[in-house]
């Protein structure tokens, strides 16, 4: 569908031409349409397929037509995290640049003080759309610094990821200050039991528009090594000696784990650098401009902080530790062979991750090539490919979208004659 056969306003049409965006997305589609008609609207789509333009786009063009007060916090978006609420702010941005009167306040914890006066000055003069992390957005509630009493949106994007960092509670306690009156919009990755007990406390007679989990991309090589937990540093050490790292993430379970690889691979002579959640907010962005800026060539990094991780050339995906579900499988190899390129997602299997392998390996419908340890590392487990799979994981199989009502806006495409902003990939948004 093309968004020009969406009743979309003039200036996102406009902001959405100028970024050479043509045709939606799957769940822009069933999405848009609803949010539009002021349905409260409960998504389910894996990362990376254009969920956060499923909402902006309608709830901007809304804003538009100035049926809201300009006094007041219009929308209310919850990320899980920082590096995400960063990247909803930098879409906003690109989108509303056409739009007169509508600003957002980013509000994310860990930085300093000077910040914090920042969010609270954006409060002051009017910002229409708030991103926040839970936290953050509370302490300023705590202390009143922020009106949400006349809110007409509220929008949590990656609520799975919310519960999943013990945000459940916080939410709740937010939602006590938004009115009753709102249109409220879920999106998530996944629909374990306690997002749709979250969805039914917040949510009034929501549209569902849910996607199957898509395969990864073909140009992805995926290969695994079976293994011993402590021939994973040897393997990696193998792989960077056959190919040399340029641009290489390296998936770890837990914040220590990313620690301690992070230090051995330095001490290895690597140029290394670690994501993960002790990190303060600076020192995150230092981080990540480094990596992006090739300064660093390797990035070790959990699950979570990841998520805001948007870069485009990765050369290799490596998983230090094997996934629990399919997933945060496909979500994090996905970060490599981006916009047709080809690149290399690796998993380390252990012993205890094998049943979490064969759950993957089962969902995707295929084994994934296994190749031999050096020698010098010794022997390695028996893969015992005939137990089953591991339990854990629910893995969306079908669509159930709105159907758009097929209305076209009366008006041609613009040929206004401005200047082109810069290119972008529709899906990463």
């Amino acid at each position: 569908m093309d968004f020009y056969d969406l009743p979309l306003c003039d200036g996102v049409l406009d902001a959405l031409d100028d970024m050479n965006f043509t045709d939606t997305t799957p769940i822009q589609e069933h999405s848009i349409p609803p949010i539009l008609e002021g349905r409260d609207l409960m998504g389910i789509a894996q990362t990376g397929t254009g969920k956060t333009a499923a909402y902006l786009l309608p709830v901007l063009s809304m804003l538009s037509e100035g049926n809201y007060p300009k006094d007041a916090i219009n929308c209310v978006i919850m990320s899980p995290t920082r590096e995400l609420a960063q990247q909803i702010d930098q879409a906003m941005q690109g989108f509303a640049y056409y739009l007169d009167g509508i600003s957002s306040v980013a509000v994310y914890g860990g930085n300093d003080g000077i910040r914090y006066e920042q969010e609270k000055r954006g409060f002051d003069t009017g910002a229409s759309i708030i991103i926040a992390t839970p936290g953050r957005l509370i302490s300023h509630l705590a202390l009143g610094n922020i009106d949400l009493s006349r809110i007409s949106f509220f929008i949590l994007d990656e609520a799975d990821r919310m519960l999943d960092m013990g945000f459940a509670d916080d939410i709740m306690q937010i939602a006590k200050y938004l009115p009753t009156e709102r249109q409220t919009i879920m999106f998530s990755a996944t629909m374990p039991e306690k997002i749709g007990e979250l969805a039914k406390t917040i949510l009034r007679n929501p549209v569902e528009v849910t996607l199957a989990l898509s395969r990864p991309a073909d140009g992805i090589h995926q290969s695994t090594y079976i293994c011993y937990e402590g021939q994973k540093l040897g393997i990696i050490k193998s792989i960077f000696q056959q190919r040399e790292p340029r641009r290489v993430i390296i998936f770890a379970g837990s914040k220590l784990k990313v620690k301690d690889l992070s230090i051995s691979l330095h001490r290895e002579g690597f140029n290394v650098g670690a994501m993960h959640s002790d990190l303060q907010q600076s020192e995150r962005d230092d981080v990540m401009f480094r990596f992006k800026s090739q300064k660093i060539n390797i990035l070790v990094a959990t699950d979570i902080v990841a998520r805001g991780i948007d870069i485009d050339d990765i050369q290799i995906v490596i998983n230090y530790d094997v996934p629990h579900d399919a997933e945060d499988y496909v979500h994090r190899i996905g970060r490599t062979a981006r916009a047709g390129a080809e690149g290399a997602a690796i998993t380390l299997v252990s012993q205890k991750d094998q049943p979490y392998w064969r759950t993957i390996e089962h969902f995707l419908g295929y084994s994934i090539t296994r190749e031999p340890i050096p020698a010098e590392l010794g022997d390695t487990p028996e893969y015992k490919k005939d137990s089953k799979p591991h339990k854990g994981g629910k893995f969306n199989s079908h669509t159930k979208g709105h159907k758009p009502s097929g209305k076209k806006p009366n008006k041609p495409r613009p040929n206004n004659g401005k200047p082109r902003g810069k290119q972008h990939n529709n899906k990463q948004q």
